[in-house]
């Protein structure tokens, strides 16, 4: 059995090498890379290279997804967000915070594909997924509300009853998948990019469950708020399935009553 201790051991091996942490440099600068565009920024073969990204994907600091013929890489910075809630927020919170903010400019169509391991049941992540309760603890305080149709109407509401967000259900497969769009509606600035769409997919594997976040069809170079926020979200979703407990991270509670 893989213990969190084992996938922890297997994030730091894998930032230990400068080799990958410049993958993930590459990857943080143009999300969504096949192997050939990687391979050329390194005076190393095409093997090492697929050697570090198969370390990198072992330790869940990449994700990848086929289009076509080719095999695309996505960063996915959950797992070093998970060591920031064990280790840093504590004492770094503020510096931390300012980090959500950082911007990058992505290939047409804006992908960003988001991964982690949860200790639970594929129903009862469902059920944390969607309903409302539950999912105000782990997303900003935000609350959903949706008869979880196709086709049905979702709407994301904050603590004091503020639409921040809206969106159909365009696939509902419990308790596997679930695909919505999304229309940002808390200011002026999400409002303009318009509709992207969020994919929610559930794997159990042995005790756990693999859910991976697709958030995609957004403008290159879209506004960070629509997709930075993965992370804590995920991480704090993590947290309250596995103990109970709620993050209080900056902006964790961003939405919530007081």
């Amino acid at each position: 059995m893989v213990t969190y201790s084992d996938r922890m051991d297997a994030v730091f091996k894998a930032l230990a090498d400068p080799t990958r942490r410049r993958l993930l440099d590459e990857l943080f600068r143009e999300d969504g890379q096949p192997l050939r565009a990687l391979e050329a920024r390194f005076d190393i073969t095409r093997f090492g290279v697929m050697k570090h990204l198969k370390l990198l994907e072992q330790a869940g600091l990449v994700v990848t997804r086929r289009r076509g013929r080719e095999k695309l890489h996505y960063l996915n910075p959950v797992p070093i967000r998970l060591v920031h809630d064990r280790w840093v927020s504590k004492y770094a919170e503020p510096w931390a915070a300012g980090l959500s903010g950082l911007k990058t400019r992505l290939e047409t169509p804006m992908e960003k594909v988001f991964e982690i391991y949860i200790r639970t049941t594929p129903e009862r992540l469902w059920e944390a997924i969607t309903d409302s309760e539950t999912r105000a603890k782990f997303q900003f305080g935000t609350k959903v509300f949706s008869d979880w149709t196709p086709g049905s109407r979702a709407e994301y509401r904050s603590g004091d009853g503020v639409v921040l967000g809206e969106g159909e259900n365009l696939e509902v497969d419990p308790p596997r998948r679930l695909v919505s769009t999304m229309n940002a509606l808390w200011d002026d600035d999400v409002k303009r990019e318009g509709t992207s769409r969020v994919t929610w997919e559930i794997e159990q594997v042995a005790d756990s469950c693999r859910l991976t976040v697709t958030h995609d069809q957004m403008r290159e170079g879209a506004n960070s708020q629509l997709y930075g926020g993965w992370p804590m979200i995920l991480s704090g979703l993590k947290t309250w399935l596995e103990t109970g407990e709620v993050l209080t991270t900056p902006g964790s509670l961003m939405y919530s009553n007081g």
